[in-house]
């Protein structure tokens, strides 16, 4: 069993940044993939990022590819994403979710584990 608590959210206006962390405890951390996924009001959840258990490779969602960043420390069992040029739209829960094999995915139902989610508020 993997659990993790997410932490780092709040309210910021457009434009601003924040740090979501992400830190696992459980089984070994550096051997799952890892993601984040979001879920605004009457939506679905969404894929926006994932990391390979090397940090060798990363994967964004086109919404925030060049505005988001991705990154795992496994020395200390924490996951990132650093979030820099919020938009309104990027308003949402954040979750941060493992998956026990090597290979990323970007579905959801591709993940094993998921936090408990922390609330992002962009305003404009």
């Amino acid at each position: 069993q993997v659990q993790l608590v997410e932490s780092g959210g709040g309210l910021v206006q457009a434009g601003g940044s924040l740090r979501l962390s992400c830190v696992a405890s459980g089984r070994t951390f550096s051997r799952y993939a890892m993601a984040w996924f979001r879920q605004a009001p009457g939506k679905e959840r969404e894929f926006v990022a994932a990391i390979t258990w090397s940090a060798t490779s990363t994967y964004y969602a086109d919404s925030v590819k060049g505005r988001f960043t991705i990154s795992r420390d496994n020395a200390k069992n924490t996951m990132y994403l650093q979030m820099n040029s919020l938009k309104p739209e990027d308003t949402a829960v954040y979750y941060c979710a493992a998956r026990d094999t090597i290979a990323v995915g970007t579905k959801s139902r591709e993940y094993n584990y998921w936090g408990q989610g922390t609330q992002v508020t962009v305003s404009s």
